[in-house]
């Protein structure tokens, strides 16, 4: 059996609804911290290679329509 603790006088709703997911989600974000965004770093195109397609997959991409059509 779980324990649930309530730590504040929110009231303890086990049976939610959509309804009440805006406001639970508000209660608990403070106590989330966001990470730092890293931007991630450019890969030199020399590192990229040895990149194989099966020829099944390269049929079906050279039959769909190129952007646009």
């Amino acid at each position: 059996m779980t324990k649930i603790e309530v730590h504040g006088s929110v009231p303890l709703d086990l049976e939610g609804d959509l309804a009440s997911l805006p406001g639970d989600s508000a209660r608990m974000a403070p106590h989330w911290a966001a990470p730092a965004r890293t931007a991630p770093l450019p890969v030199s195109p020399s590192l990229i290679h040895g990149v194989s397609v099966p020829s099944a997959s390269a049929r079906l991409l050279d039959a769909m329509s190129d952007y646009g059509d």
